[in-house]
């Protein structure tokens, strides 16, 4: 999951898809990052924090850190929140296996829809509810796609 300062979208996206996969058991490495460098070594912000704990998701203890190239080699997919992202991630690409990985979050749930996550770090704190709740439905997505890739464990 890849946002820009890693304290807001990415840390909750990245929350919410590990609760998803664990609750089904699945064997799978979730993280986050930013394209950006400003908070790296940061926790989330606290409306971040707060808003996933209303829905059970704890990401208080999560640590801000910039996306590298060896990301490409650790994740198979990487789900960025928009397109500014995804331009950022995809200049890091060093091959088109590498750029094939990179997937607009909300794609994962409507396909070829190329919708964004709203950045809701300079709003209230209604913005982060609703990222939330987006990115929970598309999670949920994501979730059933990896169950169906790896199966569930017996």
């Amino acid at each position: 999951m890849v946002c820009l300062g890693n304290i807001c979208r990415s840390p909750m996206a990245e929350g919410i898809l590990r609760k998803k996969v664990n609750s089904l058991k699945l064997d799978t490495t979730i993280d986050s990052a930013g394209t950006g460098k400003w908070h790296v070594g940061e926790h989330p912000d606290k409306r971040a924090v707060q808003t996933a704990l209303k829905f059970g998701v704890d990401i208080s203890k999560l640590k801000a850190r910039q996306f590298c190239e060896s990301d490409f080699d650790d994740f198979d997919r990487i789900y960025v929140m928009d397109k500014s992202n995804y331009y950022d991630v995809i200049d890091l690409a060093r091959t088109q296996e590498d750029k094939d990985k990179v997937i607009l979050l909300l794609n994962a749930d409507i396909p070829d829809s190329n919708r964004e996550v709203p950045d809701p770090y300079f709003g209230n704190g209604d913005g982060f509810m609703q990222v939330f709740t987006m990115m929970d439905k598309v999670c949920d997505a994501i979730a059933e796609q990896i169950k169906n890739e790896i199966g569930v464990p017996k």
